[in-house]
């Protein structure tokens, strides 16, 4: 457990958070939402590389992230998700510092995610993060819209980060 604020917690998750982060989510409005029970096993089956921030009981922000199986150097970001409220008070950029201090990320020397061309937010987010890890930013072609089914989606474009420190 991290606290970050007289009042921020920042924690790994347990299966209980997972309808929290699905809200959290879903109450983004950009991310894409993914069934509760996908949250629910995030939040339990891969708690050591996701975070939960609470603030007086209230989740205020969520990270899932893991660890390649191909590859357990690197760690993916799934999804980071503020609530609309606190964004801009750093909540995302401290929960990803608080999954990469954690245990279960040692090993770790690459973060890899995608990211909509659209999301100057995020994309903001992660070359901050790059920087205060001394590492490099490269950014590549990722999953073309056409392969998501369904209503229209955006490119995303594929993002790596190291080598960390």
């Amino acid at each position: 457990m991290s606290r970050e604020s007289d009042q921020l917690i920042i924690r790994k998750t347990e299966a209980r958070d997972g309808p929290r982060a699905w809200q959290l989510v879903k109450d983004t409005g950009v991310l894409d939402l993914n069934s509760a029970y996908a949250y629910i096993v995030l939040c339990d089956y891969f708690s050591d590389t996701c975070a939960i921030a609470e603030e007086a009981g209230k989740a205020v922000g969520f990270v899932s992230a893991f660890r390649d199986p191909r590859d357990p150097s690197v760690l993916f970001i799934w999804q980071v998700a503020v609530d609309a409220a606190r964004r801009g008070e750093g909540i995302a950029y401290r929960m990803i510092r608080h999954v990469l201090r954690r245990a279960s990320c040692r090993g770790v020397r690459t973060i890899e995610l995608t990211i909509a061309p659209t999301n100057r937010a995020s994309q903001g987010l992660f070359r901050k993060l790059a920087r205060a890890l001394g590492c490099d930013v490269q950014v590549g072609r990722g999953y073309e819209a056409a392969m998501f089914p369904g209503d229209a989606h955006e490119d995303e474009d594929f993002y790596r980060i190291g080598p960390l420190p």
